[in-house]
């Protein structure tokens, strides 16, 4: 009853809109409008697009306050967009130092997943070839992120439509591969799966290095320890399937996880090109 009056009392207030720090993926996204909601904002008052990072919020001014520290209990980081800019000022991604640090993060994504990928045929595992891949789609767009960076909305929505693509590219990729390879049911090597696991886990922590220092001045260190944590998960998974393999003998705990890292690119790219087009749709 409270979200229809809401909703009712909400026809005539424009939306605000407020850039947020710390966002990984269309869960955050899903969890920070839970958190509105939560206090009292209507579904259709809350948006937040998983694609350009903004949160558009309708609500009269006298209830801003309480929502912003409803919605900032999630951790993220919440920056209130005046007027018709696009970015707020002096955002901490545009420090110098701190894009010095993303190029290195970029640098060590791609450069191991490259490896990765090799070591993934020598062995023959699905699920290392499809961790290579989230090394690579991770490093690309950390790079179309840091290209886009002062863009407007539409430039930014169209980035992240890009992102979404090929992040749809890699998971039906990763996806043919592997149905490819139930068929063929050719055990690999568990030894090496395990080794590029573990190499996975250390570089992962090694990203993170370079951006320790920025910690407590930027909120999106948050995306930083979300990405750092997801990707050790999908380390992890690989250094266990590759136990199992060989434990039984078989080649399924590595189809396994190939499928679900396959799942996990599909539904990102389906959530950010869903929502880059809804983004476009609004800076037309």
């Amino acid at each position: 009853m409270a979200n229809t009056e809401n909703a009712g009392s909400t026809a005539d207030v424009p939306p605000v809109r407020y850039r947020v720090s710390g966002m990984d993926c269309a869960k955050d996204a899903a969890q920070i409008e839970r958190a509105a909601q939560a206090a009292g904002v209507a579904p259709g008052d809350v948006k937040v697009s998983a694609a350009t990072h903004i949160m558009t919020l309708t609500a009269p001014e006298v209830r801003l306050p309480d929502i912003e520290k409803a919605v900032a209990v999630t951790g993220y980081g919440f920056d209130r967009i005046e007027g018709d800019e696009d970015i707020p000022p002096n955002p901490a991604h545009q420090d110098p130092a701190y894009r010095r640090a993303l190029w290195i993060v970029v640098i060590l994504n791609v450069g191991y997943g490259v490896l990765e990928m090799i070591g993934g045929f020598i062995s023959g595992s699905q699920a290392v070839k499809a961790d290579a891949l989230d090394f690579i789609g991770d490093g690309a767009i950390t790079f179309l992120g840091l290209l886009a960076i002062g863009w407007s909305l539409a430039w930014r929505a169209r980035s992240a439509l890009i992102q979404g693509i090929f992040l749809g590219l890699l998971g039906l990729g990763v996806l043919g591969t592997t149905i490819v390879r139930v068929f063929e049911r050719t055990t690999p090597d568990a030894g090496l799966m395990g080794l590029l696991g573990m190499i996975a886990l250390v570089v992962n922590v090694i990203s993170v290095l370079p951006l320790l220092r920025f910690r407590k001045g930027d909120a999106n260190m948050r995306a930083v320890w979300l990405f750092s944590r997801n990707d050790a998960i999908g380390n992890a998974a690989v250094v266990v399937a590759a136990g199992l393999v060989a434990w039984l003998g078989s080649a399924w705990p590595d189809l396994i996880v190939a499928f679900g890292i396959a799942g996990l690119f599909l539904h990102s790219s389906w959530a950010i090109i869903r929502d880059a087009r809804a983004d476009l749709k609004a800076a037309a």
